[in-house]
């Protein structure tokens, strides 16, 4: 029997694996097979793993903002812009592509190395603005014990990450009941990092995805309650990421989102 109360919302998706042309592997949240279309105001996330040999060599970009969080490793970013900077784990990454930007990525020591990476989309006024970069370390992103999770703030309140998007970003380590609500009006996803766990009781493990639409709270269980014995790897950790939608179409064109 349907359960009323869940009728409308969203259970979780796997997501689906993407092999770009450089070589590089990937699991993408959206857009795929199972979660076609953008959800507004963001073109796509994914979690990439580059191996040594391979990485993205210089290329453009446009009309989008990127946000890039590494997990494991570190990565080279070097970009038209004169930047050159290496991000490794915890350290998050902001590139305002804006009219124009070029950058290139490559694993760090001759290492692989593994992240997240989110593309946002630019409101139509903003699209040809000059582009932008910043970075943090993972010592400038705010981390703080909540009820049943350790949270990293990568985007909102007291990160030196922004973007012209009002938007949070949310690295949550779970190990008890932790509850994370998107705000009225926007548009919001889950990812699962590591561990497995539940979510709002569905099954929710590594690689998994859940579409969360504003004013929904969903609540996050581990099914292990003390991973220690297994190491990190075995914590539950997933991803929140909520933003205000622009209500305008997004048409991506391979780098480019006009």
């Amino acid at each position: 029997m349907t359960d009323p109360e869940r009728a409308d919302r969203a259970g979780p998706i796997p997501g689906g694996r993407v092999r770009h042309g450089t070589g590089v592997n990937a699991t993408r949240a959206f857009p795929t097979e199972p979660h076609p279309t953008h959800r507004d105001p963001f073109v796509l996330f994914e979690r990439f793993s580059i191996d040594p040999d391979a990485g993205f060599p210089m290329h453009p970009h446009r009309g989008f903002e990127i946000v890039s969080y590494m997990l494991e490793g570190g990565m080279e970013h070097e970009d038209s812009l004169g930047v050159s900077h290496t991000a490794r784990e915890g350290d998050a990454m902001r590139i305002t592509t804006g009219g124009g930007i070029r950058h290139s990525e490559f694993p760090a020591d001759g290492s692989a190395c593994n992240g997240l990476q989110l593309w946002v989309n630019l409101p139509r006024e903003r699209k040809e603005i000059d582009a932008d970069y910043v970075d943090a370390d993972a010592a400038d992103l705010p981390t703080a014990e909540a009820d049943g999770a350790t949270v990293t703030t990568v985007v909102g309140e007291g990160s030196p990450i922004d973007l012209h998007t009002q938007l949070e970003y949310l690295d949550a380590r779970v190990d008890g009941a932790w509850t994370w609500t998107v705000p009225e009006g926007w548009t919001g996803f889950a990812f699962g990092v590591a561990g497995e766990g539940t979510a709002d009781g569905d099954a929710f493990g590594v690689g998994d995805v859940l579409p969360v639409e504003g004013g929904r709270a969903v609540e996050f269980l581990p099914d292990d309650p003390d991973p220690s014995p297994a190491g990190d790897d075995a914590a539950f950790r997933v991803v929140c990421v909520a933003g205000e939608p622009h209500g305008e179409p997004i048409r991506q064109r391979g780098p480019y989102v006009l």
